[in-house]
């Protein structure tokens, strides 16, 4: 016995989103699912490094000696200056896209091309301040040593001020120095450059100032960089010291553990991407204001995609910033 299905006018009303569920459009709901699945990668980023610095909590480097420095302020200590700039332009250019999606409500162009033109010089300078940032993390400022165990250690005077090894090394102009290369290098490892002093050369500098102290990675209970005696010092020196460490690659970091550099490079580096992405797209979105194309449309609802991916850039930037910068 067969049974007849009847379809009546309620039944076909029942899912009544049509092709706009929620009565949100597609463009925009599949946004919205971009984001938070870069929401759930950025979040297994940021655990990872949660979990590695509470791991080696003793000897992670202290954010304010890293990120101190400031545009044409050389030598002056401003840690998180620049960094808390940096931070202020890109939620301000957050709010000039804001204004720019409401804009885009009221059919108002020209406002829309001036706040989208904010936006854009807003994500512009942020992008080029982060790489100021990676080139002056690479580049170091006073250098370290490092012993066998792979253990920094930096240089600091009586009082505790830092004292890079520019100040301490006697140079050897006669002695004619060798770029070590795999079959004979430390850990059969290819020197990509020479570094600029030598181990002898530091070691010989520091016996010479008495008033020089070693400060390990080691945090104290107080949060502070273990620094040694001047016996302990010289001690570690002659025994423990290998090599040089000028600023912060994959391998070494100047500033402590390379790992802390590993996850600096790729969580703000996967960060920048987004927002140099974030740029692009909002300059191709910005010349297609200016050419009229949305007033044509009577829709900017483009406007607002994008500047739902840029919010969730700023956004992710603040979780970034406390993680690395403030925690």
């Amino acid at each position: 016995m067969e049974t007849t299905v009847t379809k009546t006018g309620t039944e076909d009303k029942i899912w009544g989103g049509g092709n706009q569920p929620l009565k949100v459009s597609y463009g925009k709901m599949m946004m919205w699912f971009f984001i938070l699945s870069d929401a759930l990668t950025f979040s297994g980023f940021l655990a990872s490094y949660g979990f590695s610095r509470f791991k080696f909590i003793d000897s992670w480097p202290i954010a304010d000696e890293v990120f101190n420095h400031f545009p044409f302020l050389h030598g002056v200590d401003a840690p998180m200056y620049y960094v808390a700039l940096m931070t202020f332009i890109l939620i301000f250019s957050s709010v000039t896209m804001v204004l720019a999606v409401d804009a885009g409500h009221r059919m108002q162009q020209k406002k829309v091309i001036f706040y989208m033109f904010l936006t854009i010089i807003g994500g512009a300078i942020f992008v080029g301040s982060q790489a100021w940032e990676w080139k002056n993390f690479i580049k170091g400022e006073y250098g370290a040593v490092e012993t066998k165990g792979g253990q920094i250690l930096q240089f600091v005077d009586g009082e505790g001020h830092r004292v890079g090894l520019k100040d301490i090394a006697i140079v050897d102009t006669h002695k004619d120095r060798a770029q070590h290369e795999r079959k004979n290098g430390i850990w059969f490892k290819k020197e990509a450059t020479l570094p600029t002093y030598t181990i002898e050369e530091i070691r010989n500098g520091f016996e010479k100032r008495k008033d020089l102290l070693i400060r390990t990675q080691t945090l104290t209970e107080k949060g502070q960089k273990t620094i040694l005696s001047r016996t302990e010092s010289l001690k570690r020196m002659q025994a423990d010291a290998i090599g040089i460490v000028e600023g912060a690659n994959l391998t070494h970091n100047e500033y402590g553990t390379p790992l802390f550099a590993n996850f600096f490079f790729f969580i703000t580096g996967f960060h920048g991407f987004h927002v140099f992405s974030g740029v692009v797209i909002n300059i191709i979105i910005f010349i297609n204001v200016i050419l009229g194309t949305y007033e044509r449309r009577k829709n900017y609802e483009m406007v607002e995609k994008v500047g739902l991916y840029w919010h969730f850039v700023d956004l992710v930037w603040v979780f970034v910033f406390t993680f690395f910068y403030l925690v």
